[in-house]
């Protein structure tokens, strides 16, 4: 980012009205932060060395209590106002270690700027283009107490709810409908505009997703690794805001809804060197896709297994996980091919930009910067080892035999969070590049401590499956 002078920082925060400064960053599991100050704090030293305002031991993830004191440097090419607290301005944060220490390596943001300055030295750009779904219900209620443990949903679209008038939504039957069935048009259209408007996130579309009971899905334009993850991380903040303004409730949780499709984040990349498409070539029959997109695919699959602790973190995230709701659990490529991890889209040909890989896993549960990184890497260690993604397969992955399956050499995505973070312990160095193993293990720890707290939970399903035995 380029540096400003102190006086450019107050001219800035004139201009834009802003007298409240709202400093963003973002936990190792992936949840945004904030800590207001006051404009009239901001001066040189806030500006050259940052704000002396972080407890690291307190932030998941980031550093021991003996090792606590870090310092928040705004990026100021990120500065927005944010429309609905009086004059607040956010901006983006990098953090750093007191006393002029360097870099905090496990600030995720530091992360994403290490593995694009990793692609830059093998003479690569990249582009990345996530598509987040998440529901949007009228309200929720939920208990994990010792006597007590439920969660309630309403939403005035679903069969269970009395508010849908007869215009409901059926499990699976949600794509595309137009009002009075799509009941957050108005809401979406909102998302779009503040997103657009305010903060900078072009809109490309957003609609109603499959499921039933309020999924949705906005799209936006895609762009480079770290700028696409501060992007995510807008959308998810105006998603909540929004909704909670309208009385709405919004969830980026991967699978509320049981026995209809959950939400993922299919995440779109592509790399270019010399401003050409590096996975485009006009003479590939198949997907006019090159040799190096080929490569980068077989590293996605090669460390897909190990990929999934990052990119489907959550102990939620594994029952999306599952045959027959479009989500994918094959380590398998196509073009056009939604039952395949990783799917080359072929809407036109001879189109030199729009030329990528969608890899599929991927939920918005994520943490972006991190999981963005860790495809870059696991790509990059396919090209770089030029490890072949096998034979594309053109048929419907779900509806082949355990036998064909093995005869073709697909594997499966891990079946459970406490299985794919086994995958990520014995299959970790492709990430070291950028990863390093303090982070590693700060976040093995964080994701184990909450797998085994899930487990030892006894569920409403276990009572209603087991209670009279």
């Amino acid at each position: 980012m380029a540096e400003k002078s102190f006086e450019e920082i107050q001219r800035l925060l004139d201009a834009k009205g802003v007298r409240h400064l709202d400093l963003w960053f973002t936990d190792v599991k992936g949840y945004l932060k904030h800590v207001t100050m006051e404009t009239s704090e901001v001066d040189e030293k806030f500006v050259v060395q940052g704000a002396a305002k972080l407890d690291g031991s307190s932030v998941a993830g980031f550093t021991e209590i003996y090792e606590s004191d870090l310092v928040l440097k705004a990026d100021w090419s990120t500065l927005a106002p944010i429309p609905w607290q009086s004059g607040t301005g956010r901006v983006f944060t990098d953090v750093y270690r007191g006393f002029a220490e360097g870099r905090l390596e496990r600030d995720p943001r530091y992360v994403a700027q290490s593995a694009e300055q990793k692609l830059r030295e093998e003479g690569y750009s990249s582009y990345w283009g996530p598509e987040p779904e998440f529901f949007v219900f009228e309200s929720v209620s939920f208990s994990a107490d010792a006597g007590e443990a439920y969660y309630k949903v309403s939403s005035r679209e679903a069969p269970w709810s009395g508010g849908a008038k007869g215009y409901i939504l059926r499990p699976k039957g949600g794509y595309y409908p137009p009002t009075p069935q799509d009941t957050l048009m108005e809401y979406r259209s909102k998302v779009a505009d503040t997103l657009v408007s305010v903060f900078g996130v072009q809109v490309e579309a957003h609609h109603h997703e499959v499921a039933t009971a309020g999924q949705c899905e906005v799209d936006f334009r895609y762009g480079g690794l770290t700028k696409t993850a501060d992007n995510l991380q807008t959308v998810k903040y105006v998603v909540k805001n929004i909704a909670s303004q309208m009385n709405l409730v919004a969830t980026f949780m991967p699978k509320p809804i049981f026995g209809d499709n959950g939400s993922g984040m299919h995440t779109h990349q592509s790399l270019w060197r010399d401003s050409a498409n590096a996975f485009y070539d006009s003479r590939d029959e198949y997907a006019e896709l090159s040799q190096t997109g080929r490569y980068y695919i077989g590293g996605l699959i090669e460390h897909g297994r190990a990929l999934a602790a990052i990119v489907s973190p959550t102990t939620n995230s594994y029952k999306r996980l599952v045959p027959g709701y479009e989500a994918p659990v094959y380590l398998a490529w196509s073009k056009r091919n939604r039952s395949a991890a990783v799917r080359v889209p072929m809407y036109h040909r001879g189109i030199e930009a729009a030329k990528r890989v969608e890899y599929r896993p991927p939920d918005p549960s994520t943490n972006p910067y991190l999981a963005f990184a860790a495809m870059a890497m696991a790509g990059l260690d396919g090209i770089k080892k030029k490890l072949e993604p096998g034979d594309p397969v053109d048929e419907n992955i779900y509806h082949l035999s355990v036998h064909r399956r093995q005869q073709l050499g697909i594997r499966e995505l891990p079946g459970s969070l406490k299985d794919a973070l086994e995958e990520l312990r014995s299959d970790s160095d492709f990430l070291k590049p950028v990863f390093s193993n303090s982070l590693l293990e700060a976040y093995q720890d964080i994701k184990t401590q909450e797998w085994k707290e899930e487990s030892i939970r006894p569920t409403p399903f276990e009572y209603y499956q087991y209670f009279d035995i």
